[in-house]
């Protein structure tokens, strides 16, 4: 249960500025365009039982190359045995034989299936056989781009392969210093690499490699020109990996025009996971919604809880209200500083706050541990966005719960 100190004095300007679900918002969406522009979805997506728990164990799946198997460097191996993995998921176990022959491959998953081990895995190996080779990692947030580096120095400690994260929001002469000294791996997001390459600052002409993951998000938020501009650069014969959510037509567009004979796993099964209990919340005609959520929070099963909100004034100021009222608030959103969105993601990951308020930025790709609960307190513009949002929960077989205000 949180620890709490409730003031009536804020209930007045708790109640300014958030729409109704589904409604009308003050503030602009991730679009840029003012008002919710989403489109319709169906309470009844928002239900749905997570699987009963029993003591007969679900099938698991069995891969046919365990990591102890693969044909990879020995002190890759190593690495990879010391994290305590055995098995590997079953798009690293799909995805990786093809990455390692060099094919250029389409991955298609849920969230939370091990897609980054699933390609630096093998570009790792990579580098190790050839250490002049070079991999760009190409992502839609600062948030993944960070969680992609983190990954790589830990599957690469005590390999002598270095990595750069070139993102917005930090500090760019830095990241120009850094650049210089030749990294393996480039992970950065789409708008500042593409200033640094016209600024003649980091030369992709030497990348032969490059992952676009979370294609299909890229893509939605309007990154398609930059994409192509980046993927221009490399070298002609290159390989080159989608992970994406999704196969929308724009990424089909990109795959004639950037790879060659593509593999196409597909590890996706239903929307949602089986082990995300999901229902509504509905708030009656003159409830106040901060109330509701106030008196949720309040319930001693609410123990580490993901909050979306639609823009980013509304998720600081939601963040700030929760405070006032004695929750343990953090936020992150487009308006933050990178230090200060990696810092509220650390306390909220390590346990320091238990609640984060967030826009979408932190509906993809983010592993943190242990979320009890998942909620919508404004209804997501898509459905996919509502899969990946609530994806935050029940993750590594753990039982979750996502709950979405509705009227």
């Amino acid at each position: 249960m949180f620890q709490k100190r409730y003031s009536r004095a804020t209930s007045t300007s708790s109640r300014r500025n958030f729409s109704r679900p589904g409604g009308r918002s003050s503030g602009p969406n991730r679009g840029g365009q003012r008002g919710f522009r989403g489109s319709f979805i169906s309470i009844d997506k928002f239900i749905n039982k997570a699987a009963p728990v029993t003591d007969v164990p679900a099938e698991a799946y069995v891969p046919e190359t365990p990591f102890a198997d693969l044909k990879i460097n020995s002190r890759l191996k190593t690495i990879i045995a010391q994290r305590g993995y055995k098995l590997p998921t079953a798009i690293q176990d799909k995805t990786i034989p093809h990455i390692l022959l060099g094919k250029d491959l389409i991955g298609l998953a849920n969230t939370g299936t091990g897609k980054t081990a699933a390609f630096l895995i093998p570009m790792i190996n990579k580098m190790l056989t050839n250490h002049d080779e070079k991999l760009l990692v190409v992502v839609p947030t600062r948030e993944l781009a960070t969680q992609i580096q983190e990954e790589f120095i830990s599957l690469s400690r005590g390999l002598n392969l270095f990595s750069v994260v070139i993102i917005g929001g930090a500090n760019m002469h830095r990241q120009i210093s850094q650049l210089r000294s030749r990294p393996n791996l480039v992970v950065g997001t789409p708008g500042r690499l593409k200033d640094l390459v016209q600024q003649k600052k980091l030369d992709l002409s030497r990348f032969s490699n490059v992952v676009l993951d979370e294609a299909d998000q890229m893509l939605d938020m309007g990154f398609i020109g930059d994409i192509k501009f980046l993927l221009s650069f490399l070298t002609q014969k290159k390989q080159t990996l989608f992970f994406s959510a999704t196969l929308p037509p724009a990424i089909e567009h990109l795959i004639k025009d950037f790879l060659v004979d593509p593999v196409r796993i597909s590890i996706r099964n239903q929307a949602t996971p089986a082990q995300i209990d999901q229902d509504v919340v509905r708030v009656r005609q003159g409830e106040d919604k901060i109330e509701v959520l106030h008196n949720l929070l309040s319930k001693a099963a609410f123990q580490k809880v993901l909050i979306f909100a639609r823009t980013k004034s509304s998720t600081e100021k939601l963040s700030k209200i929760l405070g006032v009222r004695g929750f343990k608030a953090e936020s992150i959103h487009g308006n933050k500083s990178h230090g200060k969105r990696q810092q509220a993601l650390k306390m909220f990951k390590e346990d320091r706050v238990e609640i984060l308020v967030a826009t979408d930025i932190a509906a993809r790709g983010l592993d943190i541990p242990n979320v009890s609960h998942v909620i919508n307190f404004d209804v997501p513009a898509t459905y996919e966005d509502y899969i990946h949002r609530i994806g935050r929960t029940g993750r590594a077989d753990k039982t979750g719960i996502a709950l979405t205000f509705v009227s």
